[in-house]
């Protein structure tokens, strides 16, 4: 894969904007359990990402991008489960819960076509 890659940046972005996001969350009184949640399934998506890039195979990229992917769908949960509690704002979980969605896309996207190749 290539450096420039579509899912290595988003991924890493929405990481970025996840870390942000609970610090606003801590100030706000929100569950630190729940904030911890999100924090490790939101970052996650990166880092298995990244691994899966560096992959040793393709069956080992294929297992990574899986992870990744649900992680994706694990942090879609949490937002919405913030945004359900009143500690998100309609634009808030607008604006980063659209950035996961085309995170799991793609991710899905990605697992999809590479085992179709396998």
């Amino acid at each position: 894969m290539k450096e420039d890659n579509v899912i290595l940046e988003r991924s890493f972005t929405f990481a970025v904007r996840i870390v942000k996001l609970q610090r606003c969350l801590t100030e706000r009184g929100c569950d630190r359990s729940i904030i911890r949640q999100l924090l490790k399934s939101g970052t996650s998506i990166g880092a298995n990402v990244r691994e899966a890039v560096r992959g040793q195979s393709r069956v080992d990229f294929v297992s990574k991008m899986n992870i990744a992917l649900k992680e994706s769908s694990e942090s879609e949960y949490w937002l919405e489960l913030l945004h359900a509690t009143d500690f998100l704002t309609d634009q808030e979980y607008d604006s980063i819960y659209s950035d996961c969605k085309v995170i799991t896309k793609l991710l899905m996207k990605i697992v999809k076509t590479t085992k179709d190749t396998l």
